[in-house]
């Protein structure tokens, strides 16, 4: 085993590296300030050499403090997953984080099929947009959509993302709306959406007229699914997260046509996750899931192809 300095000492000098503050190092490990400045002379004395400059009564991370506090950095929050994720997996409790406009519509109308099939396993179902910190929020697996892949991360995937304009009956029907060309004369949701010229697009329509100046902007399709309910206009959505409300005639879908635009869905946990029972559980079910959808021709049968690799 190679000869390494005093945990305690490390872990010093992480938190004085990164807060450049004796005093507020110490304060957030319940130490005294004495006690961290000897911890880092310590360690200096072991390298050999200065890690921070002391300076009118500051410090600053020396040349040899900045090239060791990023590789410290990394060990200890190594660390601190691997005994997270120890513990988690002990756990019986899965914790999923998704976007909305999945998590809200297809996955939260499911769930409860997984939770049956799984009875000694507890969810807790978290929806977000923002990046997911696996170690600190104690996640066990995301579904996210992009490109992919996020290095550090097994990404897999699930399904292309699509949208297709999507509205209220009565709405299709005050507004006389029979062929993909009269969208272009009627409210729609979000219209300076890109998407949205992509799907006339394919609907082969080539130049749909500018965007008007102001347009109301939405977070998810949760968002505007309300408004479309409601009458206020169309909206660019995925028909497979709102099937139901168009099985039932709450919503309608005019036209067959579907925009795929450039990422998709994927099922995404940390590379050390790999093969972590309760884990394995949940993506069995939902690849099991997405794919009774397609047979059923509620997805699309469309898969993801790698973007080209350019050689430089």
């Amino acid at each position: 085993m190679p000869d390494l300095p005093p945990l305690s000492a490390v872990r010093v000098f992480e938190a004085a590296a990164r807060l450049e503050n004796f005093s507020r190092a110490a304060e957030e490990l319940g130490m005294t300030q004495a006690a961290v400045s000897y911890q880092v002379r310590q360690l200096e004395d072991r390298v050999g050499r200065p890690l921070f400059l002391r300076e009118k009564g500051r410090v600053r991370l020396s040349e040899a403090g900045r090239r060791l506090a990023p590789a410290v950095s990394a060990a200890l929050s190594d660390i601190a997953t691997a005994f997270a994720n120890l513990g988690a997996d002990d756990s019986g409790i899965l914790a999923i984080s998704t976007i909305p406009s999945f998590g809200g519509t297809w996955l939260s109308s499911r769930i409860g099929r997984f939770q049956i099939a799984v009875p000694d396993l507890a969810i807790r179902l978290e929806t977000t947009g923002r990046i997911t910190d696996f170690a600190r929020e104690g996640i066990d697996v995301t579904i996210r959509s992009g490109l992919s892949p996020w290095p550090g991360h097994t990404a897999e995937f699930l399904m292309r993302y699509h949208v297709t304009p999507i509205c209220s009956p009565d709405f299709l029907v005050a507004n006389d709306i029979k062929e993909p060309a009269d969208l272009l004369r009627v409210q729609r949701l979000a219209q300076d959406d890109p998407w949205w010229a992509g799907w006339f697009a394919e609907a082969g329509i080539a130049l749909p007229p500018a965007p008007p100046a102001a347009s109301i902007l939405f977070d998810s399709q949760l968002e505007e699914a309300r408004m479309a309910g409601a009458g206020f206009g169309a909206a660019l959505m995925t028909p497979v997260f709102w099937a139901e409300e168009i099985a039932t005639g709450r919503l309608v879908q005019p036209f067959p046509t579907l925009y795929f635009p450039p990422f998709s869905l994927w099922l995404v946990r940390p590379e050390g996750r790999t093969g972590v029972r309760k884990i394995e559980r949940f993506r069995e079910w939902l690849l099991s899931e997405m794919a009774a959808e397609r047979a059923r021709g509620m997805a699309p049968v469309e898969v993801w192809t790698p973007p080209p690799v350019t050689k430089r």
